[in-house]
Order: C-alpha cells, then structure tokens, then sequence
C-alpha cells in the first residue's frame, strides 16, 4: 500500500503540474511560461519520487538492524514461564562475559581447547616460555598437562628457554610425587622456580588486573598469552594477543618471579636454593 500511495502521489504531482502548464498555453497564451513551468514540475515529481524511494530503503535497513539488534531481547520477552524467564536471563548474562572477553581481544576456550592451544602455542614458540602453574600431581597423571609437557620438551630441543614459577602451599612441597614431578622438569632443563601461596601479590599490586587471577597462565615469545579464567563462565580459559593485556600478564610474572624461590637438587631432592644454602651453613 505504501508503494501504491508513493506512485499516486507521484501521479498527482504530474497532472499538477502539466496542468499548470496547459493553462499557461491555451489560457493565457504565455507558452514560454507554461514549457518552464512544465519542465520544473516534471523536475519535481522525479526528486520527490527518488527521494521517497530513498526515505523508504533508509526505513526498511533500519527497522532490520533495529530488529537484528533487538532479536535476543524480543526472544526473552516473549517467554512467558518465569522460570524459563530466570534461565534465559543467566544464558544472556552469560553471553554478554563472553562478549566482553572477546572485545578485550581474548578468545575463550573450553578445556580441552585450552590445553591444546598451550601445546601449539609450546611447540611454535621460539625463544621463551614463562609460565606460572599450580604445582599437583595432575603434571603425572593427567593426559592433557603430560602432552602439554611433552611439547616443552620439543621447545627445548630447539633451544627454547623455559621458566617455569610453581605455585604451592609451603608443606606441599616435599611430597614424593611432588618432588617426582620437580625432579623430572628440573633435570630435563626447565628453569624451576616455587612461589608459596602466602608470597603471592595481593591484587592491588599487579596493575590493571581486576578480580583474582588465576596464577595459572603462560606467556609464550612476550607476545602470547593463555590463562585459566577464574570467574564464572562456560570457558575454562582464553588466549590472546592485545599488546596491553600482554604487558599486565608480563608484569604479573615479574611480581610472582619476585617472591618466587630458585632450587637446587640435593640429595635428590629440589629445594628452595636459600633453604639448601641454610642447610650447608648450619653444617659448616
């Protein structure tokens, strides 16, 4: 109907205005008057019909995107259960934490994702891997840390300097699978370090991080990130590469590798290098 009244309308412009023109010719005989006055309506109609097509196109883009725009918020509005309501509402909250990772430039992943990220991410990196990772006995037992290790163990073949900062609780440390797990990646070249819980930087310190991290990420050639996210999500961790966020996860190791312990192995065990050297001196 819109496009009928539009065409009518445009109609009506013509016969005014050749009407006009007419009247010019045969009436008051002024045909010089009624060809000009003939061309401009002519003129007219055509720009009022061009611009109403224009107006309408404009319309019909912008009630689209409107309707794009708005489809998850009509969704959920149109659900009448209140309890199907509640369930919408969280996936919706959800969704937008996961938006608000992908718009700082982080890519979320699940878990099975995530360890297979880090593997690659070990395998093409060239120069330095630093990590920070809870010290368990998942590194023996769990089949995604013992791939994510085995691809260190290619890093290093090529000469990739790895500094791995454990992170533990003070009594922990001296289990044997603990130390089984110590003894293994210290032998095999990686640069061991231990952080207690109780050393680490309190987040008001680590400059820009907001919430508690996780204390369990790598930083792969100073360029690429993976961490485990902590908050509430679906994902288990994300990847990035925004040069800002870079800078924080760099900083945040410099701060952990702080307060962290460089070791030794002695008598086959690997202790903290300021407890052996204690040890020593209380023998001297």
């Amino acid at each position: 109907m819109n496009k009928k009244f539009q065409n009518v309308a445009v109609l009506i412009e013509f016969l005014a205005g050749s009407g006009l023109a007419i009247f010019f010719h045969l009436v008051l005989n002024y045909s010089q008057g009624a060809y000009i006055i003939f061309g401009t309506g002519l003129l007219l109609s055509f720009a009022t019909y061009l611009i109403r097509e224009e107006v309408e196109r404009t319309r019909g883009t912008l009630l689209d995107q409107y309707n794009q725009a708005h489809e998850i918020t009509f969704a959920v509005a149109s659900i009448g259960d209140p309890e199907c309501q509640t369930k919408a509402h969280e996936i919706v909250a959800s969704t937008k934490r996961t938006l608000a990772l992908l718009q700082q430039g982080c890519m979320p992943l699940d878990e099975t994702e995530f360890y297979l990220e880090v593997t690659r991410c070990s395998d093409q990196t060239n120069r330095i891997i630093r990590t920070v990772d809870p010290l368990t006995t998942e590194w023996i037992t769990r089949g995604s840390l013992v791939n994510l290790y085995q691809g260190n163990l290619r890093s290093l073949e090529r000469g990739t300097k790895i500094t791995r900062i454990f992170v533990t609780e003070f009594e922990d440390a001296a289990s044997q699978d603990i130390q089984s797990i110590l003894r293994g990646q210290f032998q095999d070249g990686v640069d061991i370090r231990i952080a207690y819980r109780r050393d680490l930087p309190v987040t008001s310190d680590m400059g820009g991080f907001e919430g508690n991290p996780s204390f369990n990420f790598t930083v792969h050639d100073d360029h690429i990130v993976t961490d485990v996210i902590l908050q509430s999500s679906k994902y288990f961790g994300m990847k990035t590469k925004e040069p800002s966020l870079v800078g924080k996860y760099l900083h945040l190791f410099d701060l952990i590798e702080h307060v962290a312990h460089a070791v030794v192995l002695e008598n086959d065990m690997v202790v903290p290098a300021i407890k052996a050297n204690a040890v020593n001196q209380q023998k001297a």
